[in-house]
């Protein structure tokens, strides 16, 4: 595990993150493998990566399973589901996490969202990351845009970085433009479907924006076949 985290740590000063959403383990085909989105993280190397639609809830989860394998610590938010069957956000970190918040992004009637919060230590630097999914329909994207933004204005430390499947492929439109606005452009790399990516929906921001060395979307068929969604993977660099 020691040897893992150095490989995830790219040097003293920089940072490998990732984004995905895994679709409950379910690939393009149709079969739900934990396994294979297992082997995905392993050759992604990263040192904190946050997740979307995995399951979590209990010891005994998926997040859980993925974390003791590769040694990384852990913290997740259901969003859906029954009591010990629930699917939500998830942060896998091989830095310690010191604080875990959860703010609630539901709207009406739609379904349940939030954004995980976590401070982590990096040396004698401290992170703020941030996992979330977006909903579906534009305007409750433009309300819990609206919302993240309010929490992310509280306290801000020097590094932020939010990940997540933001759903939102209107380039144009008001979510995408408030939150370029707050953390600076990030490139849009197209995610969706994991097949034939057109979407860029699963995105990294960071801030501050000159933090960001690198970013990809990664796309070998492995790859491609272990959810509907590609990952995305990038560098950082205090």
């Amino acid at each position: 595990m020691e040897e893992q985290t150095k490989e995830a740590l790219t040097s003293p000063r920089e940072l490998r993150v990732a984004t995905w959403n895994i679709h409950d383990a379910k690939g393009t085909d149709g079969l739900r493998s934990l396994e294979r989105i297992a082997h995905v993280l392993g050759q992604i190397k990263a040192a904190v990566v946050g997740l979307q639609e995995i399951g979590c809830g209990s010891d005994d989860c998926d997040v859980a399973h993925l974390a003791k394998q590769y040694g990384y610590h852990w913290a997740a938010v259901p969003t859906v589901g029954a009591k010990n069957a629930c699917r939500g956000n998830a942060l896998l970190s091989k830095l310690p996490i010191e604080d875990v918040r959860i703010h609630d992004l539901s709207h009406k009637r739609r379904e349940p969202r939030a954004v995980l919060e976590a401070h982590l230590a990096w040396g004698p630097s401290r992170l703020r990351v941030m996992v979330t999914h977006l909903g579906l329909r534009a305007g409750e994207r433009r309300f819990q845009v609206s919302r993240l933004l309010g929490s992310f204005r509280l306290a801000v430390p020097a590094t932020t970085i939010l990940l997540g499947d933001i759903n939102e492929w209107w380039l144009w439109g008001r979510p995408l433009r408030w939150l370029h606005r707050q953390f600076g452009a990030s490139p849009a790399v197209r995610t969706f479907p994991a097949w034939a990516p057109l979407l860029a929906l699963d995105r990294i921001w960071v801030h501050p924006q000159q933090a960001l060395v690198q970013i990809s979307a990664l796309h070998t068929r492995e790859w491609r076949g272990a959810s509907d969604h590609l990952p995305v993977v990038a560098t950082i660099r205090l």
